[in-house]
């Protein structure tokens, strides 16, 4: 990227912040009461189950017929302050592998204790998982479907030192 062209995206990104970046006293209240869940699709259930609750430490706390599909699982994790993470497979159809596309999904960030964070960190250790560490904070890796996930040990509200609330 050139310099000119990184100048006119920083102009560009300033120009929408003073448009509709409001002040936390003058910003209107959100109509959200929080994300009820967040649904991916899955190859495998067990395998899922596996990583997310024995290696990420989530708990499944449903597991049901997909309404949608029959023969399809639905299922739900506990990612914390009543948030919950859901998945689907989808027996018979194929998704083909995870890909980065416009309206899609880059990454997941999950918030964790630093304790909870390092445990992690071990966990992938053990198995012998890819993962990069980035400021210190914060832990990329893949989940069995090639999602990437990130383990950040920065509270809800604050990414790297700035308020996000």
């Amino acid at each position: 990227m050139t310099a000119d062209e990184r100048r006119t995206l920083t102009e560009t990104r300033d120009r929408i912040r003073a448009e509709f970046l409001f002040s936390r006293e003058n910003r209107p209240p959100s109509t959200g009461r929080g994300i009820h869940h967040c649904a991916l699709i899955c190859a495998d259930v067990r395998t899922t189950v596996d990583w997310y609750q024995n290696l990420a430490g989530f708990p499944v706390t449903v597991l049901f017929e997909n309404r949608d599909l029959a023969g399809s699982t639905h299922f739900f994790f506990d990612v914390g302050a009543g948030n919950h993470l859901a998945f689907f497979d989808l027996p018979g159809v194929d998704p083909g592998p995870y890909q980065e596309v416009l309206g899609g999904l880059h990454h997941l960030c999950i918030s964790v204790s630093e304790q909870h964070w390092h445990q992690i960190k071990n966990r992938l250790d053990e198995r012998g998982a890819d993962y990069m560490l980035e400021s210190g904070t914060s832990i990329y890796t893949s989940d069995p479907d090639g999602t990437r996930i990130e383990f950040i040990h920065d509270p809800l509200g604050r990414m790297y030192g700035h308020d996000t609330m």
